[in-house]
């Protein structure tokens, strides 16, 4: 396993070497892989699975580190040591690291090593994380003036549309830290969305609970979502900023799981299914850093599927001649100034620097 990890901080050299990112954007999050190995163990949601806890890079659309887990270890265990052992395998132009996550890692000692710069290298770092809405913050949040409450908007085809959610600061200090003066102090918002009256069914008077946290305000219900920074954004932007977590690194899990199978672990034993695993997020990466550097353009958004059919899986003669290799398509080949281009590309790649 530490050798996957020292071959995939290279090819973050190597990502890196081509471009100049000063800052990295960290999600930290934790997928479940279903499986029915008779020696797996059962995870939160009921059916046996295994949960490893990654750490994806947002401007680069890789993964730095990841940690193959039994289903049953929670996705904030030892989140500290993960998030050191990721920021080791950072590029060395790497300047300022930001972090992204959900309440897994709504942790006080992860909240005051950020803050207070322990790291040696990146100093302070920022971060937005997800907060548990406990009835300490619900009284926070109840406290809140409703003028303070303010629209968060979403831009689309260049106009402005209200969401119906609204944001508030809040005035709120956790009892887990508020025993010290000294400790570091951070900035809390609330996100409410109103839910919508339905009248309850017959013989439904009894409903499960929601599965999120609700509050009853101004004899209105709302869904109610809290969120933790060092950040002096605005606080629409910075919510905004939270949620892109939910976009990419989540659509990444489904492409580890399905387009590279990482969801069909091939073992009932737990080191081959880690290594397995590992495999997969060294091609995840390579495969990524083929279309930002190779193949560019539209293709940097386009599923394996579709890098399959119009790059790798192609009808072909190779001919081996006076010591030297060559793959002839067939005539007129639509992939074959693609193809051609793309030889170019990596040829003009500059290598990485010895030492």
């Amino acid at each position: 396993m530490q050798g996957f990890a020292r071959i995939n901080k290279e090819l973050a050299a190597f990502s890196g070497f081509e471009n100049s990112e000063i800052t990295a954007t960290l999600d930290m999050d934790a997928t479940l892989v279903a499986t029915n190995k008779e020696d797996a163990l059962f995870c939160y949601k009921g059916y046996k699975a295994y949960q490893p806890l990654n750490t994806w890079w947002f401007e680069r659309g890789t993964i730095v580190h990841t940690e193959f887990r039994d289903g049953n270890v929670p996705a904030g265990f030892e989140q500290l040591r993960v998030f050191k052992e990721a920021l080791n395998c950072l590029p060395e132009q790497v300047k300022k690291v930001r972090l992204r996550s959900d309440t897994a890692g709504y942790q006080h000692n992860l909240l005051k090593y950020y803050a207070t710069g322990e790291n040696r290298r990146f100093g302070v770092i920022e971060f937005a994380i997800g907060c548990d809405v406990t009835k300490e913050f619900k009284k926070a949040v109840e406290k809140v003036e409703e003028s303070e409450w303010k629209p968060i908007y979403k831009t689309a085809y260049g106009k402005k549309y209200e969401t119906g959610v609204e944001w508030a600061e809040v005035c709120y200090v956790p009892n887990a830290i508020s025993h010290s003066k000294k400790g570091p102090e951070y900035r809390y918002i609330a996100k409410r969305e109103v839910l919508d009256k339905q009248q309850k069914l017959p013989g439904m008077e009894c409903q499960i609970a929601l599965p999120f946290p609700t509050m009853d305000m101004k004899s209105q219900r709302y869904k109610v979502f809290g969120i933790v920074t060092n950040m002096d954004w605005e606080g629409e932007r910075l919510v905004h900023w939270l949620h892109e977590r939910c976009g990419k690194s989540e659509e990444a899990h489904g492409v580890m799981k399905d387009d590279l199978a990482g969801g069909k672990l091939p073992s009932e034993d737990f080191g081959e299914n880690a290594a397995w695993w590992w495999i997969m997020i060294l091609a995840l990466n390579l495969n990524t850093m083929m279309k930002k550097l190779a193949l560019e353009g539209s293709w940097c958004s386009k599923r394996m599927k579709a890098v399959r059919f119009s790059v790798i899986h192609l009808p072909g003669r190779v001919v081996e001649r006076s010591r030297q290799l060559a793959i002839r398509l067939t005539r007129n080949h639509p992939s074959f100034e693609l193809l051609v281009k793309v030889r170019k590309r990596i040829a003009m790649m500059k290598p990485i620097p010895c030492g």
